[in-house]
C-alpha cells in the first residue's frame, strides 16, 4: 500500500487522459521538473498495455486505470469520457487519503476535470489547468464545422479557465486564446513550451538497415490521429514511388494512435507495404536510431484552426536531430 509522504504544499498531483505516463512527454517531463524542484508527485492516467496498476518511475507515483474500449461517434466519446472522469475521481480520492496533495494539475483533452479542481478547490487545494491542446479547434479541424457540440466544448473551456488557479500553455498563441476567451489576466496564465530531452534525444551512429536496402530514410514520428493528415502523408509516398518512379528512399512512420490500422490498410492498398515501415509506439532508442539515420523529417500538417496556432513537438525533435522538415 502507498505510503502518506506527503508535506504541506510539496506534494502535486497530475491528472492525464490522453496518454499513459511516462509515454506523455509533456507530463513526464513536468513531473521530472517539480522532483527536481523538491515537490513529491502523483500521475493519474491510463493504463499502457501489459501495464501495472501502481509504479514509481524516478520518484514519481504513477497510478493507472484500465482505458476505456475504443470508441466512436458522439454518444461513445461521451461515455469515454464519464467513464475516464470516473476513475480519474475515485483514484483521486484514495491518493488523497493515502498520499495526500495540495495542487491538482489536469491536462487536457478532455476539459471535463474543472469539476473535480472545484471540488478540491473547497477542500483548500490548488488547481492548476495545463492545457495541452484547444478542443474547440480541434474539433473544428476534424469535422469541419461547428455545431452544438463546438458551443459546448467553448462553455466547458470556459469553466475550466473559471475553476483554475492559474493556466499553463504551450505557446503564445494559447496564452492570446486563454486571455481572449478565459477573459483571464496576464499573471494567470504561463506560457509552458514543449522540448525534447537532450539527455534522452540525441544524434548516435546511423543504422544502414533501417534504410531498407535503399539510398535515403525518410521519418514520420508522433500521434497518428483522424485530424495529423498522416493519410495524405501516405498518399504521396503513392506518388512519390509509383507515379514518380523513385526507388531511392524508405519510409518510417514511428507513432500509434486511432488511424494507425486504417494507415497500415491504406499502405497495403497502394501497394506500399514494402516502402513503408509502421512501428508502432517509439521509445527513446527506436526514435535515436530512426532520427539518426534519417535524412528529412515529415510533417503533414495542414493549415487547420489547430494547427495554425500549434507547436508540433515532432518538429522541435526533427530539429533536435539537425534534420530538415518537409513540411506545407
Amino acid at each position: 500500500m502507498p505510503t502518506r509522504t506527503s508535506q504541506r504544499g510539496r506534494r502535486v498531483l497530475i491528472i492525464v487522459q490522453n496518454l499513459p505516463v511516462p509515454l506523455d512527454r509533456r507530463v513526464w517531463q513536468e513531473s521530472l521538473a517539480l522532483r527536481a524542484a523538491g515537490y513529491g508527485v502523483s500521475v493519474i492516467c491510463p493504463r499502457a498495455p501489459d501495464g501495472p496498476r501502481f509504479h514509481v518511475i524516478d520518484g514519481v507515483r504513477i497510478h493507472t486505470y484500465k482505458p476505456p474500449p475504443e470508441t466512436s461517434g458522439v454518444l461513445s466519446f461521451g461515455y469515454e469520457f464519464a467513464y475516464c472522469w470516473i476513475r480519474t475521481f475515485l483514484l483521486s480520492l484514495w491518493i488523497a487519503a493515502t498520499e495526500g496533495f495540495d495542487v491538482v494539475q489536469a491536462c487536457n483533452p478532455p476539459d471535463t476535470y474543472w469539476l473535480l479542481g472545484g471540488f478540491y478547490r473547497l477542500l483548500g487545494k490548488k488547481f492548476v489547468f495545463d492545457q495541452h491542446d484547444l478542443n474547440p479547434e480541434v474539433y473544428e479541424s476534424r469535422f469541419g464545422k461547428k455545431g452544438p457540440l463546438h458551443v459546448v466544448l467553448k462553455v466547458i473551456e470556459r469553466l475550466t479557465y473559471l475553476a483554475a488557479n492559474h493556466v499553463v500553455v504551450t505557446n503564445e498563441s494559447y496564452k492570446k486564446v486563454a486571455l481572449r476567451r478565459g477573459k483571464l489576466s496576464e499573471t494567470g496564465v504561463t506560457v509552458v513550451r514543449n522540448a525534447p530531452n537532450k539527455g534522452n534525444l540525441y544524434r548516435v551512429p546511423d543504422r544502414p538497415e533501417l534504410r531498407r536496402g535503399r539510398t535515403h530514410l525518410a521519418a514520420y514520428l508522433g500521434i497518428m490521429g483522424p485530424q495529423d493528415n498522416v493519410d495524405d502523408l501516405v498518399r504521396a509516398i503513392g506518388i512519390y514511388v509509383h507515379d514518380l518512379g523513385r526507388t531511392d528512399c524508405s519510409f518510417a512512420l514511428l507513432g500509434f494512435g486511432d488511424a494507425l490500422e486504417g494507415l497500415k490498410k491504406l499502405s497495403t492498398d497502394l501497394g506500399l507495404d514494402d516502402w513503408i515501415a509502421f512501428t508502432g509506439k517509439a521509445d527513446d532508442v527506436m526514435i535515436r536510431d530512426y532520427l539518426s539515420t534519417a535524412a528529412v523529417g515529415l510533417a503533414p500538417d495542414l493549415s487547420s484552426p489547430l494547427n495554425d496556432v500549434s507547436t508540433m513537438c515532432k518538429t522541435l525533435e526533427y530539429m533536435a536531430f539537425a534534420l530538415p522538415v518537409l513540411s506545407y
